[in-house]
């Protein structure tokens, strides 16, 4: 006969059975979204993977808070850098990617357009505006030594 802890702990482990094999695929997913999300940012995915991080509880979409898997991935923009991102997973949905803040490539390296700055005309110094040309500023407040 079976008693009723060895049926707790057969539970137990039929439990935990289940939830991995639920969870079966989703660092797949992850990378899958890492690598979509680096392509669109014009950024390149390092070591092709993601990494598991841990758990941690954050809110979804409608402000309620549930258990997301998160997944670490490195990427460079200049190829002499390393960056990091996050990957939150709810389940095999996306949560959502984070990444480090990086610089932008200079769009002559790119091939892309050249950017077009406006400039305005340096203006005279008036009461409306608070920048004073160190110049102006010297020559008016000149003192005899």
């Amino acid at each position: 006969m079976i008693t009723l802890g060895e049926l707790f702990a057969w539970l137990l482990v039929g439990l935990a059975i289940a939830w991995f094999w639920r969870g079966h695929g989703v660092r797949e997913r992850a990378l899958l979204f890492a690598r979509q999300h680096c392509k669109e940012a014009g950024v390149q995915l390092l070591d092709g993977n993601v990494a598991l991080k841990g758990w941690r509880i954050i809110q979804d979409g409608k402000g309620q808070k549930r258990l997301a898997r998160l997944y670490n991935f490195e990427f460079t923009v200049t190829s002499h850098e390393r960056l990091s991102g996050t990957v939150a997973m709810f389940g095999r949905f996306l949560a959502k990617i984070e990444m480090q803040a990086y610089p932008m490539p200079d769009s002559s390296e790119s091939g892309d357009a050249a950017v077009v700055e406006h400039c305005t005309p340096p203006q005279k110094p008036t009461s409306e505006n608070n920048v004073i040309e160190l110049q102006h500023w010297q020559k008016n407040n000149k003192r005899s030594d």
